[in-house]
């Protein structure tokens, strides 16, 4: 009887640190890698307006146009929707499990943003919380 092995894939993700630091040892552009590199690219998506790349005006969120509304269920399902649907549509190494949006305080117009995604080639679930305020 012949047993079956399951090929594993590994594959590292890797991004260009967004601040541009310099690797300490290469002298290069410092790379973020797998997780931190996910977290970067949900970071860039969720913060993105609609017509802000240029060529791009698909990608994009209206959160920040959501944050002077008052806070309700449907504020928060329309938020959770868009993040949803530009995450899934342009973030091809995740597979989003879940999107949670609490307020976090009624005068400072602060939501907070709860990720549960799951690494494509990896079965462990991660968890990315961002707080996002109105500075204006």
């Amino acid at each position: 009887m012949e047993i079956l092995k399951k090929k594993r894939e590994t594959r590292i993700y890797s991004d260009f640190d967004i601040r541009f630091g310099i690797h300490p040892f290469s002298r290069d552009v410092a790379l973020k890698t797998n997780d931190a590199s996910i977290k970067q690219s949900l970071k860039n998506l969720i913060l993105t307006r609609n017509y802000e790349r240029p060529f791009h005006p698909e990608i994009g969120c209206q959160i920040n146009s959501l944050l002077f509304e008052p806070y309700n269920d449907i504020t928060g399902n329309v938020i959770r929707k868009t993040i949803f649907s530009v995450v899934e549509k342009f973030e091809p190494r995740i597979i989003l499990n879940d999107v949670t949006v609490e307020e976090q305080d009624n005068d400072s117009n602060e939501i907070l943003i709860t990720l549960n995604y799951t690494i494509k080639n990896n079965e462990l679930p991660y968890v990315y919380a961002i707080s996002v305020k109105r500075v204006r």
